[in-house]
């Protein structure tokens, strides 16, 4: 007599956007921009509907460096300027994870800015989001590499005296193969960009505008909704004509088209200012040129074998 096994095929789970979120204490400061990228984050996880437990979120050092605590996937809070070399690593060593580094512009753009310039050299496969105020906010307000010489926020004890850095067009000649900008106060657009960051294969970067209204009183929520001749200040590049992706990678001449195009685009600030993805190219990431120039026999970068690993030496090294 034949017996018959039946098997129950679970349905696939369907994450909320409660599943991303955490219990831990917000500590950042009333009416805080750092709430709508944390927000427009986890709607974004939500949307793409990402296991959390495949998920790693680095931070470094500042009040973006808590964004871990408040996002219910793997969390690693680091070094001031290092969140991008850890996801490096991160990505590296699994994988299969979704990586996310977020961080400051303080962060990013000083210390930071030598990690944040060779990461666009790699194009590894992970997402990073600045949280850009222009000021140092737990450090009480100096001035960061991106605000704009001769400006004086309330925190300052004199106005800015050097150069700001664009981190668009840095990031864009550092060989980033997606930069965007969003606004943090727009939660939902800004969660559609973070989605489309990370759906794309390679290092993608956005600079996302922050208001801090304790030590920026500069740029608050009110400069940010400002219109002028009619028009609002901030507007979506996805409504207008512009083409931010490459569609012949073999071709230098678009591709140096598009790089110029983005990198001019992200100069225009003042009465209006474009939000959305601004360079989009689709190339080989890192891990894809790692795997085709390992030997036979060695654990491909793209399936490690990560639990029968001899660490016998590593082990009696550090004894």
């Amino acid at each position: 007599m034949t017996e018959l096994v039946t098997q129950t095929v679970q349905p696939e789970k369907t994450y909320a956007l409660k599943d991303y979120k955490t219990n831990v204490h917000n500590t950042w400061c009333p009416g805080c921009g750092d709430f709508g990228i944390l927000n427009s984050i986890q709607m974004a996880l939500a949307e793409l509907q990402l296991p959390p437990h495949k998920i790693a979120v680095v931070s470094g050092i500042g009040c973006s460096g808590k964004a871990p605590h408040y996002i219910n996937t793997y969390g690693l809070h680091t070094l001031h300027g290092r969140a991008v070399p850890v996801a490096t690593g991160v990505k590296l060593a699994n994988p299969e994870l979704t990586v996310l580094a977020v961080g400051g512009d303080g962060d990013g753009f000083g210390i930071g800015c030598g990690y944040f310039i060779n990461a666009g050299r790699r194009n590894v496969d992970l997402t990073y989001l600045v949280f850009d105020n222009q000021v140092y906010g737990l450090t009480k307000g100096q001035a960061s590499p991106t605000m704009l010489k001769g400006l004086k926020a309330k925190g300052m004890a004199e106005p800015a005296v050097q150069d700001n850095l664009n981190p668009m067009a840095l990031a864009i000649s550092s060989g980033y193969t997606f930069v965007g900008r969003g606004y943090a106060l727009q939660p939902r657009s800004l969660a559609q960009l973070i989605a489309q960051a990370v759906r794309h294969r390679g290092t993608a970067f956005i600079d996302i505008l922050q208001t801090c209204p304790v030590y920026n009183d500069l740029h608050d929520k009110e400069w940010y909704g400002q219109q002028h001749d009619g028009h609002p200040r901030l507007y979506q590049l996805d409504d207008t004509d512009y083409d931010p992706c490459v569609h012949d990678v073999e071709d230098e001449g678009e591709v140096m088209a598009k790089k110029v195009q983005a990198i001019a685009k992200s100069y225009e600030w003042g009465q209006r200012i474009p939000l959305g993805c601004f360079y989009k190219i689709d190339l080989p990431t890192f891990e894809d040129q790692l795997a085709q120039g390992r030997p036979r026999g060695m654990d491909s970068i793209t399936r490690p074998n990560l639990f029968n690993r001899d660490v016998t030496r590593l082990i009696e090294s550090l004894r």
